[in-house]
């Protein structure tokens, strides 16, 4: 019989084991609700910037883009945690559509116009910018010399650093809301952040580990009450307007209970204006992904990632992206947020995981169901947001406090969080530089921070130190690899 922890399996801390499916199942529920808004915005800001939003010629088209993103964010995640010959890391990641491609995007919608022919061309230089990416990962290992902890440790807080703002935006309702930050956002955020930490520190086992999943829910409670005891709209400049967080329910009404995807949605078109910045895209998002597997690794298992792992995850990053291209979908790359879901639950069970990329597959066939979720109120997903990026800061720290900091790791620290991040945070300063420089580097912070991080590592001399610590890593990943 499978051991238990106060109700929890065992097997929710070892990503092999095997797990009740009555557990699994809301384990992995919460991987999806703390990921599925993040993983349908990138789409509609860039459909947005190609003039496909609030036209109705291509409404059915965005209605189908949407479906698929959902749809291949399920199937992609499983080729993640499952593997298939190479492709897939066997990590406990789970896979979305990925937001670091927004700049590049909308900067290809300036130079190539609005149009559906544009859309068309993105999702072409993301088909040949996904195959590029797998085969990047084949070369990974020789490469993993560039990566030490105190590397990846950097990337992986500089991802934490970037998301604790997006998480406080939820928090106060989302920016472009236009009650943003009013008394009714900030006590339901709250609401469900007292209610998650209630629930993570004064329960034990299952319903410690589903804290989460607890907190999301009794927001929807909270906000469905809110409806029916207070105003649900105000006036701005004589319009009536419907608060942020009041539950759409005839969104889920609209929505269909059953719809086949339909791949190629969109002709793919091959233009070197939009090929050649997400190529370069593509090689900072394999980095990432180094950093977000590095992290989850470490915050979830306490260890570092083996080269397999490594390899295969921006593998399946890249095809994933390839297929996702095929549907109509911006590039699939690992999801950050559940990096932080994983270091504070610590549950990485394959099976947990693996039943929310099935309940993504299901939203992408069901779209009532995926209707259900996405009426989730941002300052629901604030309240738990704000808690699991600030977790992947603490997983980047342990990282690169994982050996004794030595003058010269201190100093690549330092800097790449001073020089890197900081530009990364005010790209104004680089208003001046080239175009593709902006789009690259400005984005966020987490480009200039790994590429400042890189080159030190490179740069920087080494002296007796440094050299047994980097002998001590090299044990260490061996023993990992056995």
């Amino acid at each position: 019989m499978e051991k238990t922890t106060k109700g929890l399996s065992e097997a929710a801390y070892q990503f092999e084991g095997k797990m009740p499916l009555a557990q699994a199942i809301p384990l992995g529920l919460q991987h999806v609700l703390a990921m599925f808004v993040g993983n349908l915005t990138p789409l509609l800001v860039i459909t947005g910037a190609c003039g496909l939003a609030g036209n109705a010629e291509f409404a059915d088209l965005r209605v189908s883009l949407l479906q698929n993103a959902m749809l291949v964010a399920g199937i992609v995640t499983l080729i993640q945690l499952f593997a298939i010959g190479p492709i897939g890391g066997k990590v406990p990641i789970i896979m979305g559509t990925s937001s670091g491609f927004i700049g590049v995007f909308s900067g290809v919608a300036n130079s190539l116009g609005s149009g559906v022919l544009t859309y068309g061309a993105m999702m072409g230089a993301s088909l040949i910018g996904g195959l590029f990416e797998g085969v990047l990962g084949f070369f990974l290992k020789p490469l993993r010399k560039f990566f030490p902890p105190v590397v990846t440790g950097t990337v992986v807080l500089s991802i934490g650093l970037s998301l604790i703002s997006v998480g406080i935006n939820s928090y106060g309702g989302g920016n472009t809301a236009k009650d943003f930050g009013s008394m009714e956002n900030l006590l339901l955020a709250t609401f469900v952040l007292v209610v998650i930490l209630i629930v993570k520190h004064c329960t034990k086992g299952f319903l410690s580990s589903s804290a989460i999943l607890v907190g999301i829910i009794a927001g929807y409670i909270a906000a469905f009450i809110m409806g029916l005891v207070l105003p649900t709209t105000f006036t701005v400049d004589g319009v009536e307007v419907t608060k942020s967080w009041v539950l759409n329910w005839s969104q889920v009404g609209d929505a269909a209970w059953f719809e086949i995807p339909k791949v190629m949605p969109v002709k793919l078109v091959f233009d070197l204006r939009a090929i050649l910045p997400v190529l370069i895209m593509f090689i900072v998002t394999a980095v990432e992904t180094v950093g977000d597997i590095s992290g989850v690794i470490v915050g979830g298992m306490d260890r570092e990632a083996t080269d397999k792992e490594l390899s295969g995850g921006v593998i399946c990053d890249g095809i994933g992206s390839s297929i996702a291209a095929l549907f109509g979908v911006l590039p699939n790359t690992s999801f950050s947020q559940n990096v932080g879901l994983v270091a504070m639950t610590k549950v990485v069970n394959r099976m947990a995981l693996a039943c929310g990329a099935v309940f993504l597959v299901l939203c992408g066939l069901i779209p009532k169901l995926g209707a259900i979720v996405s009426i989730m109120p941002q300052s629901v997903l604030g309240g738990a947001a704000v808690m699991m990026f600030s977790s992947i800061v603490l997983s980047g720290i342990q990282l690169i406090t994982r050996h004794h900091l030595t003058a010269r790791s201190l100093s690549i620290v330092a800097v790449a969080l001073g020089v890197g991040y900081g530009m990364g945070a005010n790209p104004t300063i680089l208003a001046h530089t080239p175009e593709y420089v902006q789009l690259v580097f400005g984005g966020s912070g987490i480009v200039p921070a790994a590429v400042v991080a890189i080159l030190l590592n490179i740069l920087l001399p080494k002296d007796a130190e440094d050299r047994q610590i980097e002998a001590e890593e090299r044990a260490e990943l061996q023993k990992a690899e056995k």
